[in-house]
C-alpha cells in the first residue's frame, strides 16, 4: 500500500489523522530511536522527519534508526535539497506556495527530481503555506518568504485553491516551529469549505484541546512537534492521538 493511501485510509477511519514531527537536532541517536518507538506504539498515523535547518551531522544515521524503530510510515519533511534521502517510506514533495521564492516553488524540485526518481521513494506533492504566527519562525527565515496574514483567510483560500488546481495532493497550513499562535480556525474552515484535497495543520499546537479545535474547524491531519521535544510532555502523546482520532 502506498503511504498516501495509508494516510487517506487513516483520515477515513478517524475524525482526523495524527502525525508527529521528529526534529533530527532535538535528541541524540538512541533517544531519537526510542521516541520513534513511543510514537508508533501510541497510535500515531505516521512520523514526519526533517526541519528547516539541520545542524547535527547524524541526519541519515538517525533517520535509519527512526525507520527501523517505527511500525508506521516515516515520511521525509525536507527543509532543503540537502535533506533528500532514500531511507524513508515517502517524501512530502513540498512547494512553498504561500511565497514567491522560485527555489522553493520549483527550483529545488528540479535539482532533486532525478535523484528522487532513481531512489524509487514515493512522493506526495504538497502545497506548503506559511501563516503568520506572532514571530519570525525558522521556516520563514530560511525560505525567504513572507507568511500569509493570519487575519486574511480569503488570501489563504486563494493560495489553497491555486495549489489544488495545479494538481497538488495535499495542503500543509503551517504556523511554524515554536509559533506563538496556531493557524486560525476561520482560515482552516474557509479552505476546507472550498478545497477538496486533504488539509494538514501544524505549528503552535501545544495541547489536545487546541488540536481538537483545529479538527473541528476542518483539519484532516494534525501535526505536533516542539511540544513533545520536552520529555515531560510525552504523556500528552496518547491524549493527542485519542483527541485527533475522535476517540475522546
Amino acid at each position: 500500500m502506498s503511504v498516501y493511501k495509508h494516510l487517506m485510509e487513516s483520515r477515513s477511519r478517524y475524525k482526523a489523522g495524527y502525525l508527529v514531527l521528529i526534529d533530527p537536532d532535538a535528541r541524540p541517536l538512541n533517544e531519537t530511536a526510542e521516541f520513534a518507538r513511543i510514537i508508533s506504539k501510541a497510535g500515531a498515523d505516521a512520523i514526519l522527519y526533517g526541519g528547516s535547518l539541520i545542524t547535527d551531522d547524524g541526519f541519515t544515521e538517525k533517520l535509519k534508526a527512526v525507520r527501523e524503530a517505527s511500525d508506521i510510515p516515516v515520511i521525509l519533511f525536507p527543509g532543503s535539497v540537502g535533506q533528500v534521502n532514500s531511507h524513508v517510506d515517502a517524501i512530502l514533495y513540498i512547494s512553498v506556495i504561500s511565497g514567491r521564492n522560485a527555489n522553493f516553488l520549483i527550483g529545488d524540485h528540479v535539482t532533486s527530481a532525478i535523484q528522487i526518481k532513481r531512489s524509487g521513494v514515493e512522493t506526495i506533492p504538497t502545497g506548503y503555506m506559511l501563516v503568520e504566527s506572532g514571530k519570525v519562525t525558522t521556516a520563514e527565515f530560511i525560505s525567504g518568504t513572507r507568511p500569509l496574514p493570519a487575519h486574511k483567510p480569503e488570501l489563504a483560500l486563494a493560495h489553497a485553491l491555486a495549489g489544488e488546481m495545479l494538481g497538488l495532493k495535499m495542503l500543509y497550513l503551517e504556523a511554524g516551529s515554536g509559533a506563538e499562535r496556531p493557524v486560525p480556525n476561520d482560515m482552516i474552515s474557509i479552505i476546507k469549505k472550498y478545497v477538496q484535497i486533504p488539509l494538514i495543520v501544524g505549528g503552535g499546537i501545544r495541547n489536545p484541546e487546541t488540536a481538537r479545535e483545529k479538527v473541528l474547524a476542518g483539519a484532516d491531519f494534525i501535526v505536533t512537534g516542539n511540544v513533545l521535544e520536552d520529555g515531560e510532555n510525552l504523556d500528552l502523546l496518547e491524549d493527542f492521538v485519542k483527541t485527533v482520532h475522535g476517540e475522546k
